[in-house]
């Protein structure tokens, strides 16, 4: 006699659900990919060693040698002093915005971002908003370490300043504002040209070469060019006492921000029309 073993019915086979493409997932994927190369954090301990580690020698060095008209630092210009070296900061934190975005087109990994992302536009707000935040996060903190540790050498000559003198607050936190703004310019730059070394190449003539040659500019011309180009519009806001040759702090700003915002619609918009 021959026993019969019930079979279960197999279980259906449900195929699995793609997630729906959200900005939040694409601001996450964004994020993953730039906490992951190798290149991130090497670049941003540059930039980080050069405000906080440089900062403090040049501090020390124009303090001890009798910086000043007088022999010694001005503290007014303390906050200003212990901040300078942001002028380089600002190559390595723009280099690195530019490589996020034209790395992918120069290894072909663009074209798969944006296969996952077909409305395309997300992830290039997603790269701009990320770096942002974390460019803001780690150069104010920067900032504020540069400041203070100036500040103790400068104590030690008596010239500190404290961060609640009039102008000094502006000058700390507007350094890491002035450079997440970098930052979202290299994103931009990237994105409109896609080649780095090219991208990189203008970057540093907009920040530096540019405002450079603007003093061969004849003089009648410079109040009605100089005080708007990029980086004198946003440096604007790193004056204890505001430049009267320069627009006033937060107009600056303000103006600053405008191009890095203008820079990455005119790349949003040929990123929907070019091919990747």
């Amino acid at each position: 006699m021959s026993t019969t073993t019930a079979t279960p019915p197999a279980a259906p086979v449900t195929k699995a659900q793609p997630g729906k493409v959200t900005q939040l997932r694409v601001l996450n994927s964004e994020w993953i990919k730039l906490r992951t190369l190798r290149s991130t954090p090497i670049t941003l301990l540059v930039a980080v060693v050069i405000m906080v580690g440089l900062g403090m020698l040049i501090t020390w060095a124009h303090a001890s040698h009798g910086g000043g008209p007088n022999g010694h630092s001005d503290p007014v210009n303390g906050a200003e002093l212990s901040l300078a070296l942001y002028f380089l900061a600002q190559l390595a934190i723009g280099v690195l915005g530019v490589l996020i975005v034209s790395g992918e087109y120069s290894t072909g990994m663009i074209r798969a971002s944006l296969s996952a992302v077909p409305k395309r536009l997300p992830v290039l707000w997603a790269k701009a908003l990320v770096y942002a935040a974390v460019v803001l996060v780690l150069m104010t903190a920067a900032s504020l370490a540069a400041f203070y540790g100036g500040q103790a050498i400068l104590s030690s000559y008596g010239e500190a300043v404290k961060i609640s003198d009039p102008g000094a607050a502006r000058v700390v936190f507007g350094t890491g504002l002035y450079l997440t703004v970098v930052g979202v310019l290299g994103v931009g730059l990237g994105a409109l040209i896609r080649n780095g070394a090219g991208a990189i190449a203008t970057l540093v003539g907009l920040l530096i070469i540019v405002p450079g040659l603007s003093h061969l500019l004849p003089s009648s011309w410079s109040p009605h060019i100089v005080p708007y180009l990029p980086s004198n519009a946003g440096g604007a806001l790193l004056n204890v006492v505001p430049d009267s040759t320069l627009m006033s702090p937060w107009s600056g700003f303000a103006l600053f921000v405008g191009y890095a915002v203008a820079l990455l619609l005119i790349a949003g918009v040929l990123l929907k029309r070019r091919d990747a």
